[in-house]
C-alpha cells in the first residue's frame, strides 16, 4: 500500500507531465508522479496514442496512472489490464475542465453525478488489486460546491486518496483555489487527501498544510519550467532555508538535458516538438528570452534548440 502522507506530489497534467518531465522533477525530489491522463476507451480500442502514455521508467516509481472515462465496468476492466505495468496505483481524473472532455461526460463533468463517481470507484476497487485514488475539484461550478460529498461516497465505495483543486470546473484555472473545500473535505473523511491549487512555493506548502490539515501537497502549473521547485521545497521543510536558485548555466543544461531524455523516449521529431513550450517555460524572465521564444517554435533538430539555447549564456 502506497503511503500518501507528508510527500510533495506533481500533479497529473496533460501534454507535460510525461516521462522525461516526471523523471527531472523525479531527482529533484518529488516524491510521487502520476502519468499524464490516458482514456479507458482509448485502451479498449487500442489506441496507438495510448501505448506511449502508459511507459514508465523504474527511476520514476512510485508512479500512479491517471485514467479517465464514464463506464465504470469499461474502466475498471481497462485499468486491470496494466495494473502488472509496475503502477503503483490508480487513479480516476474527475477534474479535467477540458470542453471536449466534460460534454463527452468525463472529467469533471462526473463532479455532476455523485452516483455514477461512487459506482466508477466501487467497480475499481472490487475488479482491481492496486489502491483507487481520484482527483476532483470543488464542484462543477459555484452553485454545486459538492467536493465534501464525493469524498465521502468514494470513501465508502473504497478509495485510498483523495486529491482535491479548491477550484470548480467553471473556474479552469482562473480566480483563487478556495483552500477551505480542502479543508471540509479532509473534515468529512478518514482516507488521506491531498491538498492541490496555488501551491508554488515552500512557504505555500506550509501553509496549506496549516490551513487545511491535508496529509499531502500536489504541485501543478508551478513546476512547469521549474522541476528544481521540488528540491527547494525539501531544503526549507529541513532547513528552513531556500535552495540557492539555479544559475543561467544550469537552467541551460537541465533544458538540454531535458531534450535529449524527449528524443530518447519519443524520438527527434516529436521530442523536439514537444521541447519547444518546455523551452518557453524554462526561460521565462531571462534576458533575451522573448527573441528565444520567438524562434524556438522554428526549431526542428537538437543541435539547433543546442545552438539557440547557447545563445543564452553568450
Amino acid at each position: 500500500m502506497i503511503d500518501f502522507t507528508d510527500k510533495i506530489i506533481l500533479a497529473p497534467m496533460a501534454g507535460i507531465c510525461d516521462l522525461p518531465f516526471r523523471l527531472l522533477c523525479k531527482e529533484q525530489g518529488c516524491d510521487i508522479v502520476y502519468t499524464e491522463m490516458i482514456s479507458a476507451k482509448g485502451m479498449y480500442y487500442n489506441n496507438k496514442n495510448t501505448e506511449p502514455l502508459l511507459m514508465t521508467d523504474d527511476k520514476e516509481k512510485p508512479v500512479g496512472v491517471q485514467i479517465f472515462g464514464s463506464e465504470p465496468r469499461l474502466m475498471a476492466e481497462q485499468a486491470k489490464r496494466i495494473e502488472d505495468r509496475g503502477f503503483a496505483f490508480i487513479d480516476v481524473n474527475m477534474g479535467c475542465p477540458v470542453p471536449k472532455i466534460v460534454n463527452n461526460g468525463e472529467g469533471s463533468a462526473l463532479m455532476k453525478n455523485p452516483k455514477l463517481i461512487g459506482d466508477i470507484v466501487n467497480e475499481l476497487v472490487n475488479l482491481c488489486s492496486l489502491p483507487i485514488t481520484i482527483k476532483i475539484r470543488a464542484g462543477f461550478n459555484e452553485d454545486s460546491i459538492n467536493a465534501p460529498e464525493i469524498a465521502q461516497i468514494a470513501e465508502s465505495a473504497g478509495v485510498s486518496a483523495i486529491a482535491v483543486h479548491g477550484r470548480t470546473r467553471e473556474q479552469y484555472y482562473h480566480g483563487k483555489a478556495d483552500w477551505n473545500i480542502i479543508k471540509a473535505v479532509k473534515e468529512s473523511v478518514k482516507v488521506p487527501v491531498i491538498g492541490n491549487g496555488d501551491v508554488a512555493s515552500p512557504e505555500d506548502v506550509i501553509r496549506i498544510k496549516k490551513e487545511t490539515g491535508c496529509d499531502s501537497v500536489m504541485i501543478g502549473r508551478a513546476a512547469k519550467g521549474n522541476p528544481w521547485l521540488f528540491a527547494d521545497i525539501k531544503e526549507y521543510l529541513k532547513s528552513g532555508n531556500h535552495m540557492v536558485r539555479p544559475d543561467i548555466n544550469e537552467i541551460c543544461e537541465m533544458m538540454l538535458r531535458h531534450a535529449r531524455l524527449m528524443i530518447e523516449y519519443k524520438g527527434e521529431f516529436t521530442g523536439i516538438h514537444e521541447m519547444r513550450k518546455h523551452v518557453a517555460w524554462y526561460t521565462q524572465g531571462m534576458p533575451n528570452s522573448a527573441k528565444l521564444r520567438a524562434r524556438i517554435n522554428s526549431v526542428e533538430t537538437y543541435d539547433e534548440i543546442k545552438e539557440m539555447i547557447s545563445d543564452l549564456t553568450n
